[in-house]
């Protein structure tokens, strides 16, 4: 009875453990430091309905401005090819993103190449690419069950998640200061095992909702 009753409370300190690291924002030991400063983020929700991390300038307001200039989206810092995220990946990841947020920011304003008294300045990039076993945090935590994690890798069953990390501002062309910024965090299809490779179509559900709400965004949302 007693080994039955440690392994209910090893088994809830577990489940604990495991929703903490579930947020589905990015954390702040995610982020890249591509943005400079963090202060102000506040968690909101996204017109699609998207967990987000964002700070909007309080006298922001977009009608301000007539034209958008497109910063193309890089990767920050340069990431590192892997056997399970390679180059081709990452190339195509980069690729469709630009597409997609590019498109979308035509659809708010006309874009320019060259900043005017009027314009806003998109600057964004993507600051991580990752995969990890769904549940590691769990079987980390309960030593007892590691057997149930042996079994299950040995049966296939134990799945990868991925994620995109994406951090982003809006400049005011005339001030050079930001207006907006975003930080944000999406969960892309899950991969088989550890030995499957991770593709652009794994992530592009991500990147057509940060699209969306690129298109949709309101300071009320």
């Amino acid at each position: 009875m007693r080994t039955h009753a440690l392994f209910k409370v090893a088994t809830l300190c577990g489940l604990l453990a495991l929703a903490g690291c579930a947020s589905k924002v990015a954390q702040p030991d995610k982020y890249s430091g591509f943005l400079g400063d963090y202060s102000g983020l506040q968690q909101t929700t996204s017109a699609s309905g998207k967990p987000v991390l964002r700070w909007v300038a309080p006298d922001f307001n977009a009608a301000h401005y007539d034209s958008i200039v497109y910063r193309p989206v890089t990767y920050y810092p340069t990431p590192k090819p892997t056997t399970q995220i390679g180059k081709k990946a990452l190339d195509e990841v980069l690729t469709y993103t630009n597409t997609k947020l590019k498109a979308a920011a035509a659809e708010r304003k006309p874009l320019m190449s060259a900043p005017g008294p009027r314009s806003l300045i998109f600057r964004g990039a993507i600051t991580g690419v990752d995969s990890s076993k769904e549940g590691l945090q769990f079987y980390e935590v309960i030593p007892v069950a590691l057997v149930v994690a042996g079994t299950q890798m040995a049966t296939g069953h134990r799945t990868m998640d991925t994620r995109l990390y994406f951090e982003g501002e809006l400049i005011d062309a005339a001030t050079n200061k930001p207006v907006v910024k975003v930080v944000r965090m999406g969960e892309g299809k899950d991969l088989s095992n550890e030995n499957t490779p991770m593709t652009a179509d794994t992530l592009k559900q991500v990147i057509d909702d940060m699209a969306t709400d690129t298109t949709m965004f309101d300071v009320s949302h």
